[in-house]
Parts: structure tokens; C-alpha cells; sequence
């Protein structure tokens, strides 16, 4: 046996050898090697470049963002409400639309729609935007169209802000009243049951923005009179307040009747964050709530009060924010002043929002009283359709401090994808993040009164962050990868956040909050991770298992992990590189002449998704394949291109040292007669700067691989 394996094996390498040319290549790289410098790579130094860089990118979006802020207020400021206002704006549901007498309908002029690569060949108008409103609010409500009327000033702003920096995509304008003015203007569709749900006050970007951290507490009354109705709209308010919540707030829910008890035993006495697991937690254990027994509501409010205290004394525990409980009962008849004096007065520095649910009016005084004595809101609700409108209103109350003092934060959220925005498009699924940043009344005589007008976001693609720490700096097994402040990825090669449901892909749940040790799993003690989430700079090496060809082997290398912050933002920015692999650059000199007659051979191609020049801002780049950029760049054709200098060089060495190849190949072609000894069909070598060459042995309709 060991003589034929020996055979065999001595058979397969001599064909092997000659028909790829692998020992001629050697040789013609070893040729070169006196002219070579071979330079090592230092990670730190590498993390901290592409940090810059991310950071300059991401500035330019902060700044279009601050442009439509300042325009936005100043509009407002110069802006007389008027309630009888006459205003017809482009509705993106009804534009292009028509009557039976072939005429515009009301607020659906004609609106000219294109096809743009940039924003995923979707049918846009980036002269103008437009307004899409959610069905349940009028739109011809005197605050929607005055707030249109306003708004238009952001359109010069939305177009200038685009023709300065080409890579940025969606801007757009959430008001308070509603209404989305999304730019540039695309056709909205509603869902198959004609209703339009998406509104842009429940989106994260906007409750992020409209509000700071917070920590709250929930207490739900499930005494015995709380039965039917009242407690599924008591459980829909609950779960519209959760849905509030972010990733930067801290959440507990309490249910009392005859005593106190936490909805969920685990988090007895604490806040828990309100991610996404621990909210979708909560709502399944509120829709288990029933209703029994007789309420008492000051054991509940005890409770929370020590709870909030506990955390805001104990340093470095929850939003470090705000603080807030939420009360939802059908009325309070006990004597609970004493609870306030002792926990909360005379500082109230926590909040309570009071909700009575159902119609009666018997308890109103008592339950205002409550929420207007803890610089709270009061609010009735008496039917399920109010609760989104009623929920909403805590929010203006928390962000009046910040208004009053103009804090123009900026957020980021965590990564998500875009389909949830245009659910009216299939649309590729991009990963991205939103810049956002609240827009505030500048009146003099409303400004106490702390009014948010709205808020103004961005989306950046995190893909086109990641151009910015190219491949071929990282070497074979190398890559990089972004995660946020709270240890969730917003980005690495890892994180699959789809899976096929029948031919679909579909997001999984949590897809945004996949914590970075779920896929850095030999970060065992989390050293890694608690310094990145800390956003320091450092360097850190460990062994891993690497999976290669879809997961069917695994390599076992060592990593050095080289990590930094991204000033000016939530997120870090980590590199790695693979000791043996992407250790050392090396770096060839080669004339333009001489490369680019190689270049200019029939069977020779780039890496098309590599980034050699860019040609996606450009209308009249986008046409050009890599490999024809490259060339047009080379010859001086095309001045205004811009391409990476050192990895066209690269290319360029490249082209020269394999040259050779194609004679040597042509040859064995020439000389091969019908009945070789094997039938080799095709030999094609690739090079670390992504040039590919190869050759048929034999005619393309014999290929078996097609």
C-alpha cells in the first residue's frame, strides 16, 4: 500500500509542478529579490492610521448632520405658526398618483423618480425630499403642515450636504408632530393591508436622541379591579414603554396587589440594561400578568425608590441620567404623600409619569396630583389607540432639561439594517449606523417650556467604513472589526446576522446586539473586550481556531489583536493580524511602462470587490470594471481618479513577475496531445494584491467545472 500512496503521490506532484509553472514562479520571485524591500508591519501603528482616518470619514457626517440641525432651528425661529395654513408638500405615498380624471391627486404631484447606484439602484429624487406620514395621523393637521412648511428649508441643506461629500446616503428630519421627511424623495409603499406603520418616533435614532440615558422603574397595579380591558391596556403600555428603552437605559417592572412582587424573580432589587434579550424577557412575562387581589401602591413605590437610589449612589451603576417611575393603575385611593417626603422630596430627583387607565374620573386628582408633585406627566387612558400618542409624552418631558440648555448630543445607535426603514423596498441588507442629533425651539418665549421640534439623522453604511482598513494591509487571515461601548459588534467578518428561512434571508432577532465574546471566544477572560468597550488603546495576542472553507476545516493560528478608540464616537476599532501572515509587507519597485504592458494581457484580471480606485462616487467611474480604473489611472486618462498608490504599485510588480507565466503556459498548451496523462483542464495562480492569471489547457466546452 505504502508503494502505491508513494507512487501516487509522486505522479499527482510531477503533473502538478508542470502544468501550474509553480517552480518557475519561485524562481522568477526569487530572481527579484535583491530589488525587494520587505518592511514589518506594525499593527499599532496600523490600528491607529485606520482610527484617524474611520474618525475623519464619520466627522463628515457629524457635520452634515450639525448643518440640518442649524437649519432646521433657524427656520423654526423665523416660522409663525399659523393654524389655517395652506401648504401642499410631496406626500411619499401619494406622489405620481392620479384620479379617475387622469389628474394629480391632493398632495401627489408629479414627482420624477430615478434609479441611483448609490442608494441601491432604488428609484430616487435627489433634488428634493419628501414626507411620509404614518396612517394614524391626519395629514393636513395644522402642526403637520406647519412643521412641512418649516422643514422645506432643509432641502438646499440635504442637496448641499450630498454634493460635499458623495458617501453620505439617507438624511432625513423626524418631527414630533410625525411626519419623516426623508431625502433624497422616494416612493413609499404601504403593506398589503394598506396601512403605513412605520412611524419615525418609535425608531431608536430617534428616542436615543430625543432623550439621555435613563434608569426607570414600571409599576403595574393588578389588583383585582384591573380585570378585562383595563389590563390588556395596561400590558400594551408597558410594552410600548419598553419599547422606548435602548441599549444605554436600565429597566426593572414591578406588579403589586396585596403585595409587591418583580415580574421576574431574577432581577429582585436591581436594573437590568434594556437590551433587546431582557426586553423581549419582560414582555412575555407582563402578558402572563393577572389580575387578583386588592392594590397597594406604597410597598410598590418603597420598593422602586430604594432601587434608583441604590443605583444612582452606588457610582458607575445604571444611565448615570435620568431617573423615572412609571406608575400604571386605575386609580390610587391610600395616603401615599409619606412615601414622597421621605424618598423623594424636597430634590425629586427622580421622576414619576402617572398613567390611569380606563375611563373613570373618580381617582384623576389623586393620580395627577402624584406625577404633577414629582415633576412628572399625567396621562389618561381610556382605549388602546391612545396608548402610543400618551407613552410618547414622557419622553418631551425628559429631554426638557436638555433643551433648555441647547445639549446637542450626538448618538450613534448600534448596527442595523435598512430593510426596516424601506420595508416598502426589498433592499439589499446593509449593516448600518445612524448619526443623530435633536433639533430644539430657539423662541424666547417657549424655551422654559423645553420644546424638541425633532430630530435629524444619517445612515452610514458600515461597509463603507470598513474600506478604510483594506484587506490587503492585513494579510491572508487577517481582518478588522468595529463594536460599540456596550461590547455589541457593529461589524466582523463573524457576525452572520441573516439565516435562509425557505429561499428568504431573513435577520435574526438579535442580530444588533451579538456581543463581541460570542465570536472572540478565546477571549476567555474578556481582557479583550473590557478594554475595548473602555475605548483603550492597546495590544493583546492569542491563540485561535479559525474555520476556512465554510466551516469544513479549521487552522490553528496565533493572533495578535492590535484595538483603539475612534474619537468622537461610541465604537472601537480593532485589527488583526495572523503571526505568519501578515507580519511583514513586501514592497516591489516597478516603472509604469514596464507594468502596464503586462497588465494589458487578455488572460489577466483583479479582485473586483478589492479597492484599487475608487469608482463609486463618480456617475461616469461607476461604469468601469477595477482592472479598466487601474489602467485609465496608469496611462493618465481619467485625471480625477483617485486609487490606493501602494497597492497599484503592488499590482504593477506583480503583473512583471508573473509575466513569464503565460509564455511558459502557451507552450505546454501547444504541446499537449489529445491522450495526456491526466486531463488537466486549467491552471490560474492569484497574488496577494488580488491579480489573478490563467490559461485553458483544453476547449471551453470540455470544462467539467463549469
Amino acid at each position: 500500500v505504502k508503494s502505491w500512496a508513494d507512487a501516487f503521490g509522486g505522479e499527482l506532484y510531477s503533473i502538478v509542478t508542470k502544468y501550474s509553472g509553480s517552480l518557475l514562479l519561485q524562481k522568477k520571485y526569487k530572481d527579484v529579490e535583491p530589488t525587494l524591500k520587505i518592511k514589518e508591519v506594525d499593527g499599532l501603528e496600523l490600528v491607529k492610521k485606520f482610527s484617524e482616518q474611520m474618525e475623519s470619514m464619520l466627522r463628515r457626517k457629524v457635520e452634515a448632520v450639525e448643518r440640518l440641525v442649524e437649519a432646521a432651528e433657524d427656520a423654526d425661529l423665523n416660522h409663525e405658526y399659523n393654524s389655517s395654513l395652506e401648504f401642499d408638500y410631496y406626500n411619499s405615498v401619494l406622489i405620481n398618483e392620479k384620479d379617475e380624471n387622469d389628474n394629480y391627486v391632493e398632495l401627489g404631484d408629479e414627482f420624477i423618480l430615478e434609479p441611483n447606484e448609490h442608494f441601491n439602484n432604488l428609484l430616487v429624487n435627489t433634488t428634493y425630499s419628501d414626507i411620509q406620514l404614518p396612517t394614524n395621523v391626519y395629514n393636513k393637521d395644522p402642526d403637520i403642515l406647519n412643521g412641512v412648511y418649516m422643514s422645506e428649508a432643509l432641502n438646499p441643506i440635504f442637496v448641499d450636504n450630498f454634493e460635499r461629500d458623495p458617501t453620505l446616503t439617507w438624511q432625513y428630519f423626524g418631527s414630533s408632530t410625525g411626519f419623516f421627511r426623508l431625502y433624497p424623495g422616494i416612493k413609499w409603499l404601504p403593506d398589503e393591508n394598506g396601512v403605513i406603520s412605520f412611524d419615525c418616533r418609535n425608531r431608536g435614532w430617534y428616542i436615543q436622541a430625543a432623550t439621555s440615558p435613563k434608569d426607570i422603574v414600571i409599576i403595574v397595579d393588578v389588583s383585582g379591579s384591573m380585570k378585562g380591558l383595563r389590563m390588556t391596556i395596561a400590558k400594551h403600555t408597558i410594552v410600548t414603554i419598553l419599547d422606548t428603552l435602548g441599549e444605554n437605559d436600565f429597566v426593572n417592572i414591578i406588579a403589586y396587589n396585596d403585595y409587591v412582587h418583580f415580574i421576574e424573580p431574577c432581577f429582585k432589587g436591581i436594573l437590568v440594561q434594556a437590551d433587546r434579550d431582557n426586553r423581549e424577557h419582560f414582555k412575555q412575562l407582563v402578558d402572563e400578568l393577572q389580575a387578583k387581589g386588592v392594590g397597594t401602591v406604597n410597598k410598590a413605590l418603597t420598593e422602586s425608590f430604594k432601587i434608583l437610589r441604590e443605583v444612582r449612589e452606588d457610582a458607575g451603576q445604571g444611565g448615570l441620567c435620568n431617573q423615572a417611575i412609571m406608575l400604571i393603575t386605575d386609580g390610587a385611593v391610600e395616603d401615599y404623600e409619606a412615601v414622597f417626603e421621605k424618598y423623594n422630596w424636597p430634590d425629586r430627583k427622580v421622576r414619576v409619569f402617572t398613567y390611569l387607565i380606563g375611563r373613570e374620573v373618580t381617582f384623576a386628582p389623586n393620580v395627577k396630583w402624584i406625577a404633577c408633585n414629582n415633576k412628572g406627566y399625567y396621562t389618561q387612558i381610556s382605549t388602546l389607540a391612545d396608548v402610543q400618542e400618551n407613552v410618547m409624552e414622557y419622553l418631551h418631558v425628559l429631554s426638557r432639561p436638555m433643551v433648555i440648555n441647547h445639549d446637542h448630543d450626538i448618538i450613534w445607535t448600534e448596527a442595523y439594517m435598512d430593510s426596516a426603514l424601506f420595508a416598502s423596498q426589498a433592499q439589499s441588507l446593509l449593516l448600518m449606523t445612524t448619526v443623530a442629533m435633536p433639533v430644539f425651539s430657539k423662541k424666547n418665549e417657549t424655551r422654559s417650556h423645553g420644546i424638541l421640534l425633532g430630530v435629524v439623522g444619517s445612515d452610514v453604511p458600515l461597509r463603507e467604513l470598513l474600506k478604510l482598513a483594506p484587506r490587503y494591509k492585513l494579510g491572508v487571515h487577517g481582518y478588522a472589526f468595529l463594536n460599540t461601548n456596550n461590547g455589541y459588534i457593529l461589524s466582523h467578518p463573524d457576525l452572520r446576522p441573516l439565516y435562509k428561512e425557505g429561499k428568504k434571508l431573513k435577520p435574526k432577532p438579535n442580530y444588533n446586539s451579538v456581543d463581541l465574546s460570542e465570536v472572540e471566544w478565546e477571549d476567555q477572560d474578556e481582557i479583550l473586550r473590557t478594554a475595548m468597550i473602555n475605548g483603550e488603546t492597546g495590544y493583546l495576542s492569542m491563540d485561535v481556531k479559525v474555520p476556512v472553507d465554510k466551516g469544513r476545516r479549521v487552522l490553528f493560528l496565533t493572533n495578535d489583536y492590535f484595538f483603539t478608540d475612534i474619537s468622537g464616537t461610541p465604537f472601537s476599532l480593532g485589527v488583526v493580524l495572523s503571526r505568519g501572515h501578515g507580519e511583514y509587507i513586501l514592497l516591489g519597485n516597478t516603472s509604469v511602462e514596464e507594468g502596464l504592458h503586462d497588465l494589458l494581457q487578455p488572460d489577466l484580471s483583479l479582485a473586483n470587490e478589492w479597492i484599487y480606485c475608487i469608482t463609486d462616487i463618480d456617475p461616469d467611474h461607476r461604469k468601469l470594471s477595477q482592472l479598466e480604473a487601474v489602467i485609465r489611472f496608469l496611462t493618465g486618462e481619467e485625471a480625477d481618479l483617485e486609487c490606493d498608490e501602494e497597492l497599484v504599485q503592488e499590482v504593477l510588480f506583480d503583473a512583471v513577475v508573473t509575466a513569464p507565466m503565460e509564455a511558459y503556459w502557451t507552450t505546454l498548451a501547444l504541446n499537449m496531445s489529445t491522450e495526456t496523462e491526466a486531463d488537466v483542464e486549467m491552471a490560474f495562480l492569484g497574488t496577494r494584491a488580488g491579480l489573478m492569471r490563467s490559461v485553458l489547457y483544453v476547449g471551453s466546452e470540455k470544462i467539467s467545472n463549469r
